[in-house]
């Protein structure tokens, strides 16, 4: 099929005391699984290192020419699939596995403080959740300032809005590697018919379905 669509999913690689990361444990699980024909998937691990970062997120950009990055990271925090509607430039002090921050505390010098992803997360949410996937998905607008945070901005600067975050809770916690990769192949779907302007149905889905995490 000559017009496959491109996507591009990361994790992360393990950092403090997260031995085994959940979330390139279920962004393997998804590349088993596949988004279908239509659809070239590629994926990687993204070191936990704001300079690996700031090199990375370029060229995978630009070589892979994506119509959507979804970059997935693990929050001990996080009880559900959580999608994350912004990314943020300011606040970034603690420390990447190389011991290091960036000296400004920020992505972009004169950045905006907070770039949102073109995705209706609420959208995505509540068709999930109306699919009886197996895994329970919610919103949040703070992805922590951390790498996660810093590399969702990153993108969202670089592919004008066209990503997306998605925080999973450590593995087992509640669910195993099949039911979050089930759960991002459906996350991911969703977010792929919606850039396709699918607004036909579902488009004003109900926000009864999507509770709003605060990390």
């Amino acid at each position: 099929m000559a017009n496959k669509k491109k996507v591009v999913v990361t994790g992360f690689e393990p950092f403090g005391g997260h031995a085994v990361n959940s979330s390139w444990v279920a962004v393997q699980e998804l590349e088993r699984l596949g988004l279908g024909e239509a659809v070239d998937l590629y994926v990687c691990e993204v070191p936990v290192e704001y300079q690996a970062v700031q090199s990375l997120l370029p060229s995978l950009w630009k070589e892979r020419q994506p119509q959507l990055v979804v970059h997935v990271g693990v929050s001990g925090l996080a009880t559900t699939v959580t999608l994350e509607q912004c990314g943020h430039n300011k606040g970034y002090q603690r420390l990447d596995n190389c011991s290091f921050c960036p000296a400004s505390q920020c992505c972009m010098e004169n950045g905006p403080d907070c770039i949102k992803s073109v995705l209706d997360m609420d959208t995505v949410c509540g068709r999930v959740n109306e699919s009886n996937v197996g895994v329970t998905v919610s919103v949040s607008k703070d992805a922590g300032r951390y790498l996660c945070d810093y590399t969702y901005y990153t993108s969202l600067y670089l592919g004008q809005g066209r990503s997306a975050f998605v925080h999973v809770p450590p593995l087992g916690k509640p669910y195993s590697s099949q039911e979050l990769g089930r759960g991002l192949q459906a996350v991911v779907q969703e977010m792929l018919k919606l850039l396709e302007g699918d607004h036909t149905e579902g488009g004003g889905t109900p926000n009864k379905l999507c509770n709003h995490q605060h990390h």
